[in-house]
């Protein structure tokens, strides 16, 4: 039971977080889009937008070596972690030089005829470009603090943060809605700084609180360790960086057949599925490193059992935010912004989906890290990567509109959820047929129950803030009848309900 309650109090923390950072963080939004005009805003989402996407790359790669912290941590070994963290700091520094310098090749070829940006723009955008090449190096330098604040669990620190960041993005909203300066280059500049000082802060926190956060290159160096990171570290890059590549090109080949403009719909579509997505991400933050000390501790059969509640948890999250936005999206846009870009509702519609497919199955890939055999499951997900990229650049070709290109997403999730499927089975004894039971058809049926009933009120009434608000209050009603007679099993009911009474005598169970 402590280690639920320790769940349960992380993701606590992490919620409080949410709950303040998102409607300033659309707040943000609405003012920086107003502040850019939709054009600039779309060329920062096609250059500086990668700054977004360089977030996920951290998380990925923070991921890969908390693994090994938090494995370490299970069995006991405090010498064992400070020899991965000193590993890690050698391996970050490595791939952060190779980074740049592959990005600053890229960056020819991009300015060189592949992006469509208007002519009087294109020293602005080599400009943000450069901007992200700084946060670039700083991001992944920074990884293996990351990593020890994840593997100790310090959401607090993480809450705390990310408040920090939010506030500040509010500032530097309300200071480009004000500045004469060039806005586009004082946004590209501020957002360059501002990742650079939460990584540095960071920083100084680890090196004053943990123990293990020691740099001794050649006390803490061990060549097997080195050679072992080195190996798991590559095949976790090569499918980050290919995950990564693949989401950051979904902009850059929209781009060429479609300009700046489609870039903004793209970058509002994003700026939704992320806030709301947070919310399910937080409990994955909070649950990895528990799905990691327990493979470490030989206990695989926990391991299992909070990864398949991480699953159903996370999709539940996901279903009780993105139905009333599903339902009410036209409104909602309405509401939220001055003037929506054309696209952006049926792209957030078709993004939206897409999450809810990958939810499904996202705590399944932390534990096959957790195990360790990563090689061939990193290789075949990096190959079907870029297979969207390339369906949607030659359905562009041939004239089809741009929404396609999330349906091609889509279709990509579904292949890739089949290869989780076969390593979750293959590596970490998954039964798939259980898991089709246990999680998938339970969540489907609960999503698709709580949507439609949800959606009468739009045949009744008319557009406006009292449906929204009927809406809202007939998926919650919903949602929590359909997610507990139908989403959880007997069990999974009784152990959330002692969790949440934390009372010792009940068994500890995820």
């Amino acid at each position: 039971m402590q280690t639920a309650k320790r769940v349960a109090v992380n993701t606590g923390f992490l919620y409080a977080r949410m709950a303040i950072t998102v409607f300033i963080s659309l707040y943000a939004t609405r003012l920086i889009l107003n502040a850019l005009g939709a054009a600039d805003f779309g060329l920062f989402n096609v250059i500086g937008g990668a700054i977004v996407m360089l977030t996920f790359l951290n998380n990925a790669m923070a991921s890969s070596t908390q693994r090994y912290m938090s494995f370490a941590q299970g069995e006991g070994n405090t010498e064992k972690q400070k020899s991965i963290f000193n590993v890690s700091i050698i391996l970050h520094f490595i791939i952060a030089i190779l980074v740049v310098l592959l990005l600053e090749v890229a960056g020819y070829f991009f300015f060189k005829g592949i992006f469509n940006i208007p002519a009087d723009r294109i020293d602005v955008a080599k400009l943000i470009f450069q901007f992200l090449l700084i946060s670039t190096f700083f991001t992944i330098i920074s990884v293996p603090y990351d990593a020890v604040i994840n593997a100790h669990e310090n959401m607090f620190l993480v809450a705390v943060l990310g408040i920090i960041e939010a506030v500040l993005k509010l500032a530097i909203a309300i200071y480009i809605t004000n500045t004469t300066f060039d806005k586009l280059i004082a946004y590209g500049f501020l957002m360059t700084l501002l990742s650079i000082l939460l990584l540095i802060m960071r920083r100084i926190y680890c090196h004053r609180k943990y123990l293990e956060v020691k740099i001794n290159l050649k006390k803490y160096i061990s060549k097997p360790l080195f050679i072992e990171m080195t190996h798991f570290a590559g095949w976790s890059f090569l499918g980050s960086a290919s995950s990564m590549i693949s989401n950051y090109g979904q902009g850059i080949v929209m781009n060429m057949f479609f300009g700046t403009l489609v870039n903004a719909a793209q970058g509002i579509a994003n700026q939704v599925s992320g806030q709301l997505g947070a919310f399910a991400s937080t409990m994955i933050k909070a649950l990895n490193p528990l799905i990691a000390k327990s493979e470490g501790s030989g206990n695989r059969e926990l391991m299992i059992k909070a990864s398949m509640m991480g699953s159903k948890v996370s999709f539940f999250l996901l279903m009780f935010f993105y139905i009333p936005v599903l339902i009410e999206m036209p409104f909602i846009f309405k509401l939220w912004l001055k003037v929506v870009p054309e696209n952006a509702q049926i792209f957030c519609t078709l993004l939206l989906i897409r999450m809810l497919i990958e939810q499904l199955f996202i705590t399944l890939t932390s534990s096959i890290a957790a195990v360790g055999k990563i090689k061939r499951f990193q290789l075949y997900n990096s190959i079907l990567n870029f297979s969207p990229l390339i369906a949607g650049f030659l359905l562009f070709k041939i004239g089809y509109p741009p929404y396609f290109i999330y349906i091609v997403f889509i279709i990509y999730s579904i292949l890739n959820s089949v290869i989780i499927l076969h390593f979750a089975r293959k590596d970490c004894s998954l039964s798939i047929l259980f898991f089709f039971k246990n999680v998938i058809s339970r969540c489907l049926v609960a999503f698709f129950i709580t949507i439609i009933i949800s959606a009468s009120p739009i045949f009744l009434m008319d557009e406006g803030i009292e449906r929204l608000i009927i809406v809202i209050g007939i998926n919650t009603i919903i949602f929590t009848i359909s997610v507990l007679v139908i989403g959880l099993s007997r069990s999974e009911r009784l152990n959330i309900l002692s969790m949440v009474k934390i009372e010792p005598e009940k068994k500890e169970i995820l």
